[in-house]
């Protein structure tokens, strides 16, 4: 019998360099600070289990000085919101040629914009909810009512409304009347300007993290999210009780293999690289529905990817050391 890919990622997360100094970079100006404090913590407190030394910094006035005098041997990019993910930090980590753990500048730039990254999917063949981005401007000068009305005509009921950037499931709601809509396109609009209108489609939701340690993209164990008020908002992803996960999550076989090829499938469609979480939806039929793909996963305590590299019988701290000892090997390559 030939080895799966946990396996054979439990094998190659075996291999961590020693004397590696990595820079992890969490803060930022974002909406999703907090939170990115706490997964920049978690990565700082796993590196340094597994001998890598590491240093947390804030992506401020303060870092290209310090990245010029003393440049580390790779970088980890716990920054959550358009810091870490509309793909500008990594350009300017390029330009100083300090390499870094994750996509590059163009791919996550892809991926960070919703409307953009689902359209690259759908010409990849690959499912997502049909949907229409609308900028607050359009909305204005072409009349709300009317907007709104064609919307609901095109797209029906359920919808999901949620920024056309951003994360953590800030600024994102379930319409389930036509009445709901407005004030969910307004609470929308306080988080981006354009937001994302789709086709609300009822299933399963899970979480797929996808790494990559030198022998291919490879998708661990699926996590079930099960939010006790039914939807994953920011609350229910970072308050102790509002969700429960299974992980893995509770899927047949054969419908779990779809979710992992789906995923898989939108991580190269995206040109993205060393690791990812794509977040899909498994409706009646076990049919998967791509949402979203995040470039830069949560880290936290309740965080996915995390939940998903324990399902798969890995240590976190090796995983990330094994993604900075390729990153930094690379470099000096």
């Amino acid at each position: 019998m030939g080895t799966t890919a946990v396996e054979r990622l439990a094998v190659t997360n075996s291999a961590v360099a020693a004397d590696l100094r990595v820079l992890v970079l969490a803060g930022g100006l974002s909406y999703e600070r907090d939170v990115s404090l706490r997964s920049g913590r978690r990565v700082i407190d796993a590196l340094r289990a597994v001998g890598v030394e590491a240093e947390l910094r804030d992506a401020d006035v303060a870092l290209l000085p310090a990245l010029a005098a003393d440049p580390p041997d790779a970088v980890v990019i716990a920054l959550h919101g358009a810091s870490g993910e509309d793909g500008s930090l990594r350009g300017v980590l390029d330009l100083c040629g300090i390499p870094y753990v994750g996509c590059d500048a163009r791919a996550s730039r892809l991926a960070w914009d919703k409307p953009s990254a689902k359209t690259v999917l759908r010409e990849a063949g690959i499912p997502t909810p049909d949907w229409v981005a609308l900028p607050h401007d359009r909305f204005s000068e072409l009349g709300a009512v009317a907007v709104l009305d064609r919307i609901v005509d095109r797209l029906g009921l359920p919808l999901m409304v949620k920024p056309a950037q951003g994360g953590s499931g800030l600024g994102a709601a379930v319409v389930r009347d036509a009445a709901s809509l407005p004030a969910a396109m307004v609470g929308c609009f306080a988080y981006h300007s354009t937001a994302l209108v789709e086709r609300y489609v009822a299933g399963k939701d899970v979480a797929v993290s996808v790494v990559d340690l030198g022998d291919g993209p490879q998708a661990l164990p699926p996590v079930e999210i099960v939010p006790r008020n039914g939807v994953y908002d920011y609350a229910a992803r970072y308050t102790a009780g509002r969700t429960t996960w299974h992980a893995p999550a509770r899927l047949e076989p054969e419908v779990a293999a779809a979710v992992a090829d789906v995923a898989l499938a939108a991580h190269t469609a995206l040109g993205l690289r060393d690791l990812s979480r794509v977040d899909v939806i498994v409706d009646a039929a076990g049919q998967p529905h791509v949402l979203e793909v995040n470039v830069s996963p949560g880290m936290t305590e309740t965080s996915l990817l995390p939940l998903a590299v324990q399902a798969a019988g890995l240590d976190f701290g090796r995983l990330l050391g094994s993604l900075v000892s390729r990153t930094a090997a690379q470099r000096a390559s």
